[in-house]
């Protein structure tokens, strides 16, 4: 087809170069896409405009604004109408959505964003299994619809109960509600008594692939999967992910028997699924009742390996593990796998994806099931990802080298450089005459696709700081904040079309089913925060666990929230149980639990070793305000430190106390910034500046602003009783 005669809608995502007011009936921009194609957008009277806005967030219009806001480099969609005219076809704006309210600014890149998506997530997800009720996973689904109703079946399944679990404990982790633990520890003990086969003969623990709930109470356990693909076999994948759940609470709890739980599934991991041989790496299906890979009955799974046998050990449980416990021979494990993974799946001498299945000897398998010779985008960047996390436990010049040949390559195979976004599984070679790698069924973008590219850039930019890797994790997310979020229903879409607008059919309508559950969503709302935060925009972060008692061994509760560049990350505070606490080793990363009978709830903030700013408010009580100032307080800290202050004079005060004991430096901006607050608070309200530094006492000192404040080494030296 040669000539394209009719009209068309669809999405444009780029950088606007130029706008003139003047020309058409509303005015142009010109806007170039991220692989530098041009276009020239007619504004109408109709077009309208919106900021990207965050789960449980009002529609944010700037309608009236938009003149404004198109200025050179703004990132932005817009979504219009091509139409056929004079040979070529002018397209005219419908709704434009901007990232943030100027070129520099990106909303999702808020030290908040994250958390208040996963609170949303977890609200969503307790609400549609449990309906508001008691936190009882009888009643827990695997189905769920569009709106959260649950689906007309009595199946629950192993994967999809531990993948929820591993976002309830994540969204504790995040917000320390007491809510998200309760559904996470009662969803680990349920995959216990439920779930989990004990083989104390053997010493290992497998997993059912589920159990279907009758009407009475009883249950009919699934031994074997009975998922088309791995029908009759026990897959790896599904073993590895029934423990994400478990392992994210156990980073949390440090609850013994989790641990005991996840070694006897590592037993059946070494014992059952590792090819001991000289060819290495796991196989990734066993039978059932003989617990072999080379059983005829696994018929087109017989001595097989994949990606997931191999690479999904990493992401689901095994990062989390080491996390938790230090301990050297799990990071041999991880060493094994992208060992494994850096030697075996780059296949760049024939297509630009790496090769996801083989034979027992490692030659590749083109044959199998759906997958034949064929690619899933999210799986190449899931290993650029997870290299560059185990580059920072174990650095070796070839994980670095891989992951960045893939950050290179993906965009232009993988990405929709006009629309925005990530696709999905693609034919691995071109046939003759073509130069796109064709979609194997359709050009839609699954969510959890777009949480591998987002992450992985984001990891690649804050470890080796390179601009392009900022552009591309910026514009996966903006695509992924902009059209996978159900701000209607809640919850996460499984699939948009490629234009952004949701994919309603089938399995892909709902928010619950063998595919989807609560993982990928919150993984990418907790580690898009960690490497946003302490990586890129350095902004501290907190985190919270609840111990038990003699959980952890030595009572080291070990805090780090992911595998970051060494040095890069610090503890800042402690508190256990509301109060300060100070027994803990800010470099390493770990807190000395007090002897205690009883569960403490501990809050860690994190910071980067060169934090910016951060101000927290610490208490309002009785008139009295306490805001404590950390780090540099310049122009970039300005909006942090007012909206402290908002947050502080929510109410009334009568005093409020600076405490700037771990103020390292303030400029004039940061001054000015003082001066303004002290000059909205008015005359009533007492000013108080506590322990700051002599380099800032003396700034401070300089600028005439101490006349009118109350300077003090220590504010405990202050007769509460005179307010």
């Amino acid at each position: 087809m040669s000539n394209v005669g009719f009209s068309f809608s669809d999405l444009i995502a780029g950088y606007v170069t130029a706008f003139d007011s003047s020309k058409g009936d509303s005015g142009t921009f010109n806007l170039k896409t991220s692989d530098g194609r041009k276009f020239e957008v007619a504004l109408t009277s109709m077009t309208y405009a919106e900021l990207v806005r965050n789960l449980d967030e009002p529609f944010f219009d700037c309608t009236s604004q938009i003149n404004s806001m198109l200025v050179p480099n703004c990132y932005l969609f817009v979504y219009g109408i091509f139409y056929p005219e004079a040979g070529e076809h002018k397209f005219e704006a419908k709704h434009i959505v901007f990232p943030g309210r100027t070129e520099n600014e990106y909303l999702f890149e808020r030290p908040d964003w994250w958390v208040k998506q996963i609170r949303s997530l977890g609200d969503f997800y307790l609400k549609a299994q449990f309906e508001d009720g008691d936190i009882d996973y009888r009643k827990y689904r695997t189905g769920i619809g569009l709106v959260g109703s649950k689906e007309d079946s009595t199946r629950q399944e192993t994967d999809t109960i531990s993948r929820l679990v591993y976002g309830f404990a994540t969204a504790y982790m995040m917000t320390g509600d007491d809510r998200y633990l309760e559904a996470a520890e009662k969803g680990t003990e349920y995959l216990r008594q439920h779930m989990r086969f004990l083989d104390e003969g053997e010493g290992i623990c497998y997993w059912y692939h589920g159990v279907d709930v009758k009407p009475g109470g009883s249950e009919q356990k699934i031994f074997s999967s009975e998922f088309g693909d791995d029908y009759d076999a026990i897959p790896a994948y599904e073993q590895i992910y029934a423990l994400a759940g478990p392992t994210q609470t156990y980073r949390i709890t440090g609850d013994p028997r989790i641990i005991k739980d996840i070694e006897l599934t590592i037993n059946l991991f070494d014992k059952y699924f590792l090819d001991k041989t000289e060819k290495g790496g796991f196989f990734s299906h066993i039978d059932p009742i003989t617990l072999s890979p080379h059983s005829q009955t696994l018929g087109h799974n017989r001595a097989k390996k994949n990606w997931n046998s191999v690479g999904d050990h990493a992401p689901a449980y095994l990062i989390n593990l080491w996390l938790a416990t230090g301990k050297e021979e799990y990071a041999n494990f991880l060493e094994y796998t992208f060992d494994t993974i850096e030697k075996r799946f780059p296949d760049y001498d024939h297509s630009p994806f790496v090769q996801e299945r083989f034979y027992e000897d490692w030659t590749h398998d083109t044959t199998w099931g759906w997958q034949q010779n064929r690619a899933v985008v999210g799986h190449n960047l899931k290993i650029a990802w997870n290299l560059m996390r185990m580059n920072h436990l174990k650095p070796k010049e070839n994980y670095v080298a891989l992951a960045e040949k893939i950050a290179e390559i993906m965009p232009a195979v993988g990405s929709d450089q006009q629309r925005g976004g990530w696709y999905d599984v693609v034919e691995r070679t071109l046939k003759p005459g073509q130069e796109v790698h064709r979609f194997v069924w359709h050009n839609r973008k699954a969510w959890w696709q777009q949480e591998q590219a987002i992450l992985a850039y984001l990891i690649l930019n804050g470890s080796l700081d390179k601009p392009e890797y900022q552009r591309q994790a910026r514009e996966a997310a903006a695509f992924y904040n902009a059209w996978f979020l159900d701000y209607v229903a809640g919850g996460i879409y499984f699939n948009v079309l490629s234009n952004g607008i949701p994919y309603l059919l089938g399995t892909e309508r709902g928010k619950g089913s063998h595919s989807m559950s609560g993982y990928h969503s919150f993984e990418l709302a907790y580690l898009a925060c960690v490497y946003t935060n302490l990586l890129i925009t350095k902004q501290p972060m907190d985190l919270y666990f609840k111990p038990k008692p003699g959980g952890f061994k030595d009572n080291i509760l070990r805090v780090a929230p992911d595998i970051l560049p060494p040095g890069s990350v610090k503890i800042g505070d402690v508190w256990i149980n509301g109060q300060r606490y100070a027994d803990f080793d800010p470099v390493n990363l770990t807190v000395k639990l007090p002897v205690t009978q009883d569960d403490v709830k501990v809050k860690v903030r994190l910071l980067p070793t060169q934090v910016s700013f951060d101000a927290t408010v610490l208490e309002v009580s009785n008139g009295i305000a306490k805001i404590s100032l950390t780090g540099l307080l310049d122009a970039n800290g300005v909006v942090h430190f007012q909206e402290a202050i908002a947050k502080a004079t929510a109410q009334p005060i009568n005093r409020l106390v600076l405490l700037l004991q771990d103020l390292e430096c303030i400029t004039t901006a940061g001054l000015r910034s003082l001066i303004f607050a002290k000059q909205k608070l008015g005359s009533d309200v007492e000013l108080y500046i506590v322990g700051a530094p002599e380099n800032v006492k003396q700034f401070l000192m300089t600028s005439a602003f101490c006349d009118s404040v109350t300077v003090l080494d220590e504010y405990e030296t202050v007769q509460l009783a005179s307010v």
